[in-house]
């Protein structure tokens, strides 16, 4: 029976993948990095700021400046407080968990700083209190299984008492490798008009089904905490 559902944040409780890739892209390119917009799902959904640095020194050669996340970031949060939004049937869905008495948290590649200036916008930071977990918790972020046995062991629950949904075929993988069950999700904005070949990418990578509403995975994850869920 299901004990917790992890969730990835960016592009599954709120809707701020859209905002985040399209800032990114403007990093990326000011260090010469050219990257179009199916690549910026494909490789860096679910990255940490680490990983992204890695990935930018190794396409140029030479060391981010130090105020590489700063500036990002300066961008990024003035967007968020003025634009973003929490995924639609996000506050439905967690409320038919909480009534279920389904625990639930959050697993997230981005920051603490990122995670607490989103919640704050999106009007969760009182809900997520104390259950927003970031890949900054753990040596190795996803693909890596570390930050959900994290996220698990924090909220007291096996991995075998898991259920994941995520949007990022790194964060797919990542809860395999942790022994969860895991579906995919793709209702992000930052999707649009690539929603068949990432639901392709996602169950190449280990989802079980793959979503495009929360309200079907609120229905899912009451019929698992029931022990009645079968794969997809």
């Amino acid at each position: 029976m299901i004990k917790t559902v992890i969730f990835d944040f960016d592009g599954v409780i709120a809707d701020s993948e859209i905002i985040a890739l399209a800032e990114l892209q403007v990093s990326l390119a000011q260090y010469g990095v050219a990257v179009d917009w199916d690549m910026l799902v494909e490789e860096f959904l679910g990255s940490s700021v680490r990983q992204i640095i890695a990935f930018v020194e190794g396409q140029t050669g030479r060391a981010v400046d130090p105020d590489f996340q700063e500036a990002w970031y300066a961008r990024l949060f003035d967007r968020y407080r003025r634009e973003l939004k929490p995924m639609a049937g996000a506050e439905a869905m967690l409320d038919r968990l909480e009534a279920a008495g389904i625990d639930y948290c959050i697993a997230s590649g981005g920051s603490y700083k990122r995670l607490g200036v989103a919640l704050q916008a999106i009007g969760f930071a009182q809900r997520f209190e104390g259950r927003a977990f970031s890949a900054e918790s753990v040596e190795h972020g996803k693909p890596a299984p570390d930050l959900f046995l994290y996220a698990a062991e924090k909220r007291g629950a096996l991995p075998k008492e898991c259920v994941v949904l995520e949007d990022a075929i790194a964060g797919v993988t990542g809860a395999g490798r942790a022994g969860m069950r895991v579906f995919g999700f793709t209702g992000g904005s930052h999707l649009e008009g690539v929603r068949p070949l990432h639901a392709e990418r996602l169950r190449a990578a280990g989802a079980d089904m793959v979503l495009t509403a929360l309200s079907d995975f609120g229905t899912l994850a009451l019929d698992a905490g029931r022990d009645r869920l079968t794969p997809g």
